[in-house]
């Protein structure tokens, strides 16, 4: 199998092209868990370096992680049925009362790109859905994601009932246009990423720590 030209098929976004080499590889009897790891973890790592770049945009981004995900959708029935899980898994959403959700679904797409399993909460999540998702799910990470001034201090009230419900051992990380390290600080979470790419490398650094 040639891991390469799927690894190329994911940076260029051909959904076509990624599916049918995944296709390929699946009917060739290769180990779905390779398929993920050595065909399009490689491509989605290439895509954020260059947007940490800045070589390429949100747009380009989106198109690469769309053919990932659909790769990643053929794949995830044989590792399930082989009873591999994803090593990590992350829980993340957007916030009580934003309705914002490009930043957030780029950072789920580009998470399961790096072997996490991703639960997303979807948008205007209150601190209790939080709360007992983490409960239910046991993550290794959180990702609060907000994108006006005015529900920032949402992100401040779910770090709180998380820590108010004992919820510990679980990393929070927080994003978005008006976030900054000095507010992740501020509000007690355990990190802060400035776009999708750092995010990945952030929670990696946070469940590894």
């Amino acid at each position: 199998m040639d891991f390469k030209a799927l690894n190329q098929a994911v940076v260029a976004g051909n959904r076509d092209q990624a599916k049918k080499l995944t296709q390929q590889a699946i009917d060739e009897g290769v180990d779905p868990q390779s398929i993920v790891e050595q065909g399009l973890v490689p491509g989605m790592a290439i895509i954020g370096e260059k947007f940490k770049k800045n070589e390429i945009f949100v747009p380009e981004m989106m198109i690469a992680a769309r053919a990932m995900k659909e790769s990643l959708a053929m794949v995830e029935p044989l590792l399930t049925k082989a009873g591999i899980k994803p090593k990590y898994t992350a829980l993340i959403g957007t916030v009580q009362g934003d309705l914002h959700d490009i930043g957030k679904n780029l950072v789920a797409m580009m998470l399961k790109g790096a072997n996490f399993g991703v639960v997303d909460l979807g948008i205007n999540v209150t601190p209790q859905k939080f709360v007992d998702a983490a409960k239910e799910h046991k993550p290794n990470v959180i990702g609060l994601s907000a994108l006006l001034t005015t529900t920032m201090p949402a992100m401040k009230t779910t770090i709180e009932a998380l820590k108010q419900a004992g919820v510990n051992g679980v990393k929070v990380m927080i994003g978005g246009a008006p976030i900054t390290q000095q507010y992740a600080d501020e509000i007690g979470a355990d990190g802060y990423a400035p776009d999708a790419a750092s995010a990945v490398d952030l929670a990696s650094q946070l469940v590894s720590a």
